[in-house]
């Protein structure tokens, strides 16, 4: 990221579109192109004053990036769920907030993994007054710390989910 206070929240725009375009997919079976394009033709471009524009680049890589390697970020997902839980007992939403955020830090090295936890912490609360957005941030965490162990000062990264 840039540092520049209109590229974060554009980003962080472009994340919650991102959640929402890959949760439309998952319900509708709609593919990427087709969602990405009618989110930019109708959805983009009509935010309110007070809100930033999502990053569109950033958020085509995250609607493109989760389809394209779902079954690895799947797995990861479950292999750092609590024992007895599976990704489809997981609710919808919750399932495409993990999945975008598993992504990124498999694949948005640019991105500090720490940075990356938060703003999809926000992301839950945005849909989630209860216990799922610290669900989420347990889950992200985990794999943060298998998959970008150098940020947590750990010598050796799990490879297993590289892009």
């Amino acid at each position: 990221m840039s540092g520049q206070p209109g590229t974060a929240m554009a980003r962080k725009a472009a994340r919650l579109a991102a959640v929402q375009a890959i949760y439309q997919m998952e319900l509708t079976g709609a593919d990427a192109n087709t969602v990405t394009e009618e989110f930019r033709e109708h959805r983009f471009g009509q935010c309110p004053p007070q809100t930033s524009e999502p990053e569109p680049v950033f958020f085509v890589d995250l609607v493109h990036g989760v389809p394209q390697h779902q079954v690895e970020i799947d797995r990861a997902i479950a292999q750092n769920l609590s024992e007895g839980w599976t990704l489809q007992r997981i609710d919808s939403i919750l399932r495409a907030i993990l999945r975008a955020g598993v992504y990124e830090l498999a694949a948005r090295k640019d991105v500090p993994a720490k940075v990356v936890i938060d703003q999809y912490l926000d992301v839950a609360h945005a849909f989630f007054a209860g216990e799922e957005p610290a669900f989420v941030n347990a889950v992200l965490d985990r794999v943060a710390r298998k998959k970008r162990a150098a940020e947590f000062g750990k010598a050796i990264p799990d490879d297993e989910l590289r892009f």
